[in-house]
């Protein structure tokens, strides 16, 4: 942390001995980490779905709650789990967001638990100096993020309003500052045929056929797609009994890339392969609005900078990896609104599968996730802290106006 101190602050006194914010960040999150290990447990043991996050967010409540000097709000953003908690009343206001929700049959998979325990370990550590340091910090529980992009919901409802900045951190394979995270278009398509009997199917449609020959088309088509492009589908429903044609099938299917324009653009071509699908089929199709449309993140220089320098003095490395890319995230769209960040810290041991996978979720409630919450939280406190300390940043990200991003293929951005 730098010495410097903005104007007319200086070190708090206790007992006439100066101490330092950096210090006393350390010592109160010290203090706080069995709390906050005990919370991060506690989600990993009863994880709840997306916008069913209500016992997830009553225990981070009854920890903030207890710690005493945090403003609630619930139930923020029209959505009931969601809640703000505030503490500091100064002029540079940093959110810090909570993710809270859980991936069907696999639990924290994403080490949500760990994402939830380092946000409110980070905000418990800053309450007592928020006002030395000039800070408002107000910790959001952010439902939804595996699906319904909840972060995006609240921003359209004004939650983020009044932020400077935002910043959380994720628990994946390795340490990066920066990774590079996807924009994502994600939509329902319907096929629509004719049941029959198996055994005398010669006046049916077989919605399932083409859910087979849209997938094979999109098989395909992957040859001609960018490294960066993903495309998966999962079939929620085609037919119920072996001996009846299918005369319904609904397939949800996600499309990935660097930026919206891409997603777009190989949307088009997806598409069409659903198209061939119900052509060849003789079904009709619907295709949903999207379920989510996401762009791509845009990290902080600045702010990712601090964190890294932070981490690296926790002992975290973070070597300069040829693949930086990862899945897709609500958090994205926060970024293209005001200044944040999104690093991600390594779980030794982690499946080389990776996130979303049960093995990943027995890892991040155990030593490995404890860590990553201890390293993640302390050094986003003590980011924020240097930001708040640093008149040039501080003024950037107070004033109004464009604001500094590293774009996706490197360098900085206005």
């Amino acid at each position: 942390m730098s010495p410097a101190t903005i104007a007319g602050r200086s070190d708090v006194e206790e007992d006439g001995v100066a101490t330092r914010p950096e210090d006393r960040i350390r010592e109160e999150f010290d203090r706080e980490l069995p709390t906050i290990l005990a919370l991060s447990h506690h989600m990993s043991a009863n994880p709840e779905l997306a916008f069913e996050e209500h016992g997830t967010a009553a225990a981070i409540l009854a920890v903030l709650r207890e710690h005493g000097g945090f403003t609630v709000e619930e139930s923020v953003g029209g959505l009931a789990t969601a809640f703000t908690a505030t503490v500091g009343s100064g002029g540079l206001v940093v959110g810090l967001c909570a993710e809270l929700d859980a991936l069907p049959g696999i639990g924290h998979g994403c080490g949500h638990n760990v994402i939830a325990a380092s946000a409110v370990g980070a905000a418990l550590a800053l309450a007592p100096v928020a006002d030395q340091l000039d800070l408002t910090v107000r910790l959001l529980g952010t439902p939804a993020e595996e699906r319904g992009a909840g972060k995006a919901i609240l921003l359209r409802h004004g939650v983020f309003d009044g932020l400077h900045a935002a910043l959380m951190v994720h628990p994946t394979l390795k340490d990066m500052a920066t990774p590079h995270i996807r924009a994502l278009g994600h939509w329902a398509v319907s096929f629509h045929g004719r049941t029959g009997h198996a055994s005398r199917p010669f006046d049916a449609l077989n919605a399932a056929d083409a859910v087979t020959v849209a997938q094979v088309a999109i098989g395909l088509l992957r040859q001609q797609m960018r490294d960066s492009d993903r495309v998966h589908t999962v079939i929620k429903h085609a037919g119920d009994s072996v001996n009846v044609i299918p005369g319904e099938a609904i397939v949800e299917v996600m499309v990935r890339s660097d930026d919206l324009s891409q997603v777009e653009e190989l949307w088009s071509r997806v598409r069409a392969c659903f198209e061939a699908g119900a052509l060849a089929a003789g079904v009709t199709m619907e295709i949903s609005e999207p379920l989510m449309w996401l762009n791509g993140f845009r990290h902080d220089s600045d702010l990712a900078h601090l964190f890294r320098q932070n981490a690296e003095a926790l002992g975290r490395t973070f070597p300069d990896y040829p693949d930086r890319s990862l899945g897709s995230t609500d958090m994205s769209e926060v970024s293209v609104h005001m200044p944040a960040i999104h690093p991600v810290l390594s779980l030794a041991g982690a499946p080389e599968d990776g996130n979303h996978t049960a093995a990943f979720a027995r890892l991040a409630a155990g030593p490995e996730g404890d860590r990553a919450v201890r390293d993640g939280g302390l050094a986003l406190a003590l980011t924020i802290a240097d930001a708040a300390l640093d008149r040039e940043l501080r003024h950037r990200l107070t004033r109004p106006g464009p604001f500094r991003w590293s774009s996706p293929a490197g360098g900085t951005q206005r």
